[in-house]
């Protein structure tokens, strides 16, 4: 979630200055980026897209594909397990499969569980998900392997085309739906209420989005109205709910008139009568905040022209960027993104390290489907992954303030938001809408 930055997929610098908020400036060069964008406050966007999951085991047909290979017959309970997929399968939007048996080789996970997959899956590759309960597959579409596509990503900076037009996604039926719907990444040790917790850690916070209706008001505070980087929406907390086991986050195409709207200002947030688009950004600040662990979201994302997606931290002190920012994910213009951003001896202006991938490069089923990202963060190394593989490592040290200090040695706090158009989401115009961000859970790890 860069917020008023450019991102792009090589790591470069970039200084320019900037007076007042809502602008960034940003220019390809050799080493670190450089950046101006007066961010003071929450801001930046993460996300990630679904899809589903089929085990070996049990026998899966989708239009056109073959049955998966056989597997164990489907027992009475027990933990999902995960082995190797079977044959390919069928395309996306194929009938629902039939309940399959635990995948060969695979590992139990805590507790059973029921595995549906989102309408129109797209096909991807890699492990399978069966169930030693008989995992129980809805409509999807087969992935080779038997997994459907990976999930989506956040705005970022980056040179691509816009990903596809991916409108109005099927929320999915049953929470842990999608291709990665086990562990923790990573040597798991035990579990935490359920939750699957790392080697070596704790859980200290999580929201697993359980209860129907609205997010949880100890978790989480709202951004309202035009915030950053000239973009289009129209920040509002009516457009985040609680249904199925999911948080969704809606962007609209519809208008709202601007209270603050002076003729002849300007002001963007201000010289504009009206927004044609809403969303909502939520963030932890004031209410829950962390320094250091493992931080955790899977999610699936919207990639349609003009989405700008994020997951992503500010220090809890000092003002932008001087207070550091991470983006976890970001995602825009066809690109995930993998970002930390620190102040240099200009106001409002940052020093970045960025990496980014074309989801163009990661399948065709990738958009589809869910993801999983996460921050592994020490007192001496960020580093950032997306499904499990390292994004960006970047070194404290290497990432310092003007002064010498380092944004990264304090308490930071999460911010969640979709982004419409602005300096780098895109023109949503040929996008239709709703379009919908989609997180399962987020969860954050301390050493213990």
């Amino acid at each position: 979630m860069k917020a008023q930055v450019h991102r792009f997929v090589f790591r470069w610098t970039v200084l320019a200055s900037v007076l007042g908020s809502g602008l960034v400036g940003c220019s390809q060069g050799a080493g670190p980026s450089v950046s101006s964008s007066p961010k003071g406050g929450a801001g930046g966007v993460p996300s990630e897209t679904g899809g589903t999951a089929k085990g070996t085991g049990g026998q899966v047909t989708g239009t056109g594909g073959t049955p998966l290979a056989a597997g164990g017959t489907a027992t009475s309970s027990g933990g999902s397990v995960y082995g190797p997929g079977g044959n390919a399968g069928g395309t996306a939007g194929s009938p629902p499969g039939t309940d399959g048996g635990a995948g060969s080789g695979g590992r139990a996970g805590a507790g059973g569980r029921t595995v549906a997959m989102p309408t129109g899956g797209a096909d991807g590759s890699s492990t399978g998900l069966g169930g030693s309960g008989g995992a129980n597959l809805s409509t999807g579409g087969a992935g080779s392997g038997g997994r459907g596509g990976d999930g989506g990503p956040r705005d970022g900076t980056g040179v691509g085309a816009d990903g596809p037009s991916d409108a109005a996604s099927d929320a999915p039926t049953s929470k842990d739906a999608g291709p990665d719907a086990g562990p923790a990444q990573g040597d798991v040790a035990g579990t935490d209420g359920g939750i699957p917790v790392p080697a070596g850690y704790q859980l200290v916070w999580s929201d697993e989005f359980d209860v129907d209706g609205t997010p949880n008001p100890k978790n989480w505070n709202y951004e309202k109205g035009f915030v950053r980087n000239s973009e289009l929406q129209w920040y509002q907390p009516d457009n985040a709910t609680v249904k199925g086991g999911f948080l969704v986050i809606e962007a609209r195409k519809e208008q709202v008139a601007n209270p603050n709207y002076q003729a002849g200002s300007s002001d963007w947030k201000t010289n504009r009568q009206y927004a044609d688009y809403t969303s909502t950004s939520m963030t932890t600040s004031g209410l829950q905040n962390w320094q250091y662990g493992r931080f955790e979201m899977r999610a699936r994302i919207p990639t349609g022209a003009g989405m700008w997606p994020a997951w992503w931290t500010l220090g809890v002190n000092g003002e932008w960027p001087s207070n550091g920012e991470i983006d976890i994910m970001e995602y825009y213009k066809g690109n995930v993104l993998a970002n930390v951003a620190c102040g240099t001896a200009t106001r409002w202006t940052a020093k970045w390290d960025s990496s980014s991938k074309a989801i163009s490069s990661l399948g065709s089923g990738w958009a589809s489907s869910f993801h999983t990202w996460r921050m592994d963060w020490d007192d001496q190394t960020i580093d950032l992954y997306l499904d499990d593989a390292l994004m960006n490592s970047v070194p404290l040290s290497s990432m310092l303030n003007a002064d010498g200090t380092s944004p990264f040695k304090q308490k930071v706090y999460i911010i969640v938001n979709l982004a419409i158009g602005g300096v780098n989401g895109g023109d949503p115009s040929g996008t239709t809408f709703p379009q919908q961000y989609q997180i399962d859970w987020i969860r954050v790890f301390q050493k213990q």
